[in-house]
């Protein structure tokens, strides 16, 4: 096993730990031991210097486990992501964008709500004292969608088959 994949089974194994409720207890409880031996050390600099060389430690490492985790789900998440729009009909132009500046990222997005006012006013239609607008606002986003992001020489993609729902027999 190479470095990089036993690294990314740490990682994973302590970010893993690290969010359960027992670990929570555990470094509550440890805490607690350490509070009530206060007395017992007379409260010494020795005493303190434990807890506060103890929490600097596991802070300090816990900030990488964290970051690389963090690293992974995110290019995992971007990888996803470009893949829909690879294989769909929206703009292949925005695959990889996450690696532009902020200046950059801010432009685009600047432009594509320039794109869809149409489909803001819809969406703020959808509020939790008008429900039922659900079909509605399906149809004009799908609409919206198949005008803004038609491409010109682009054949269309057939639309996914949908199945008829079973039905039980009694």
């Amino acid at each position: 096993m190479n470095l990089s994949k036993g690294f990314t089974k740490l990682a994973n194994r302590v970010s893993k730990a690290a969010g359960r409720p027992l670990t929570f207890a555990v470094c509550v409880g440890l805490v607690l031991l350490w509070a009530v031996s206060g007395p017992v050390f007379k409260f010494s600099e020795t005493w303190q210097l434990v807890i506060n060389t103890g929490t600097t430690i596991v802070t300090f490492l816990m900030v990488f486990l964290i970051q690389n985790t963090q690293n992974r789900d995110n290019a995992a998440l971007q990888a996803k992501l470009d893949e829909l729009i690879r294989v769909t009909r929206a703009e292949n132009a925005f695959i990889g964008i996450e690696k532009l500046t902020d200046h950059e990222l801010e432009a685009i997005l600047e432009e594509c709500e320039k794109n869809v006012p149409e489909l803001r006013k819809i969406v703020k239609a959808e509020t939790p004292e008008r429900p039922g607008k659900s079909k509605a606002v399906a149809a004009a986003v799908r609409k919206t969608v198949e005008r803004e992001a038609g491409h010109a020489g682009e054949p269309k993609r057939p639309a996914a088959k949908r199945r008829a729902p079973s039905r039980k027999r009694a």
